[in-house]
């Protein structure tokens, strides 16, 4: 939701409270982020790690959105150093920290990089004027470096869905992505989690979540309502029949539409390879079940 008049980061007393969707793709970050961006105190931005390789420009039309993010863009401007790819192959794509030649380049813009992200935030936060935003960019490197950028006070979500029904999610034909091997996917599977636990452990308690995409599809209301609890908002029923989807920066394409009604994939068709994936990926299984919260 714009404003009706421009609020400058600067004038903001407090950091932004930033509510980072950490894990794997296709594990329901979207409809995760819809439904608590349509509670008063969130603003759901979408997939920000697009925001330096889009130089701010968001990927789907709308006059509204080209308005909300415009006024983003002229309060937190991309710094040409920033501008493409560079950024997110050195610090938040998963082969970043395998990069050893990049090292250098690292160190010289990292600074700046984390200067970046803690103004956008706090111009997001200005611009739509809710103390809450929320990241569903995946990354966990991402997280990483996001959580020692100035003025930005991070919590994680880490969502995690059987690894089956993220490879078959995957393998699909029907969506804007080309379909990923099951292979490729298994191994992009342990790399994210590996870095996912990583960060998840060293941040504070208090600050952190992890959560499981099949309760979000059982118990939506429930799982909302723990998320809010724990983030301290009040507490609000959310009409999941009619879910505004807002002015997400980038996502899939569910956002072009501009109301939703609450739906998720519960049982999808396995992929050829579910058997092996849910035996290779069992020890992730194992560790989430351990670091998740009982309902």
């Amino acid at each position: 939701m714009s404003a009706d008049r421009h609020v400058s980061a600067a004038d903001e007393t407090e950091a932004p409270r930033v509510l980072y969707v950490m894990g794997a793709g296709r594990s329901g970050s979207t409809i995760l982020g819809v439904a608590l961006g349509n509670h008063p105190e969130v603003f759901y931005a979408g997939e920000l790690d697009a925001w330096l390789r889009a130089s701010g420009e968001p990927n789907f039309p709308g006059a509204e959105r080209a308005r909300f993010w415009s006024r983003v863009r002229a309060g937190a401007p991309v710094d040409p150093a920033l501008a493409g790819e560079e950024p997110w192959r050195l610090f938040e794509h998963s082969l970043a920290p395998f990069r050893l030649r990049s090292r250098s380049r690292r160190r010289a813009l990292r600074g700046l990089y984390r200067q970046h992200a803690g103004a956008l935030y706090s111009e997001i936060a200005a611009v739509s004027r809710r103390r809450w935003v929320l990241d569903s960019s995946h990354y966990p490197l991402r997280a990483r470096e996001l959580r020692r950028a100035r003025r930005v006070e991070l919590y994680l979500l880490y969502l995690v869905r059987d690894p089956a029904q993220v490879i078959a999610s995957f393998s699909r034909t029907d969506v804007t992505n080309p379909p990923k091997a099951r292979l490729l996917t298994e191994a992009y599977l342990h790399l994210t989690h590996l870095f996912s636990v990583a960060v998840f452990l060293t941040h504070p308690r208090r600050r952190r979540m992890l959560v499981r995409y099949e309760d979000l599809a059982d118990e939506p209301q429930q799982l909302l309502a723990r998320i809010t609890d724990w983030l301290g908002l009040a507490r609000e029923t959310l009409d999941l029949d009619s879910l505004r989807t807002g002015q997400a920066f980038q996502g899939n394409r569910i956002l072009e539409r501009e109301r939703i009604g609450f739906s998720v994939r519960r049982h999808e068709g396995g992929s050829p390879g579910a058997p092996l994936a849910d035996l290779t990926q069992l020890p992730w299984g194992l560790v989430h079940d351990v670091l998740r919260p009982r309902l």
